[in-house]
């Protein structure tokens, strides 16, 4: 059941993140309930999937562990260097600078660095399930996101090179506590090498 529980927080998660991309359809749905409503929908729906992935993965993780290839330990170790950038990517779409104008869209590419970092060090069934379906959804949200003829998001203003500064001292600092702190403590798993 945790590989389903899994799945259906998946679904219930990139769903509406994909029906972002469907820009008719969502204006439409936000002229008939409105933008309050639908933000809140959304993001309910968003909380409800996050929820059911963490617990659908400790459920798989602790008894239903199918392991479908043994990759070699040096991609455990790409995985802790292509993830420090992929956080600071990530942190970058919140503090825009020159990070942002050159990648456009530096959420998206954090988030497709990650996924594919732990795509590259894990073998087991539920891992190339989550990471694989959140790579699929970056990789497809990146492509509407060249076919939109809206604007989308209001723009927001980019700055220079103080911006980035901080965005790589505040996504160091992200990585760190994950790296340090979160991984080993919540999801079970020492990543720093001893």
């Amino acid at each position: 059941m945790g590989l389903v529980t899994l799945v259906l927080g998946l679904i219930v998660f990139i769903a509406p993140h994909v029906f972002v991309t469907q820009r008719q359809a969502r204006a439409n749905l936000i002229a008939r309930i409105g933008e309050g409503p639908y933000k809140i929908g959304f993001s309910i729906l968003s909380a409800i999937g996050i929820v059911l992935i963490a617990y659908g993965f400790a459920w798989y993780r602790a008894s239903e562990w199918i392991n479908v290839w043994s990759p070699p330990v040096w991609t455990r170790h790409l995985a802790l260097v292509l993830v420090w950038p992929a956080i600071i990517m990530i942190v970058a779409a919140y503090i825009p600078g020159n990070i942002k104008r050159v990648l456009k869209h530096p959420m998206l590419a954090g988030v497709k660095l990650w996924a594919l970092a732990h795509l590259l060090a894990n073998g087991d069934l539920g891992s190339i399930i989550l990471f694989g379906s959140i790579l699929a959804w970056a990789v497809y949200d990146r492509i509407s996101l060249k076919r939109r003829t809206d604007a989308g998001a209001p723009s927001i203003p980019v700055g220079g090179w103080p911006r980035d500064v901080a965005a790589v001292i505040v996504g160091t600092l992200v990585y760190l506590v994950l790296a340090f702190w979160f991984h080993p403590a919540v999801i079970g798993v020492p990543v720093m090498p001893r």
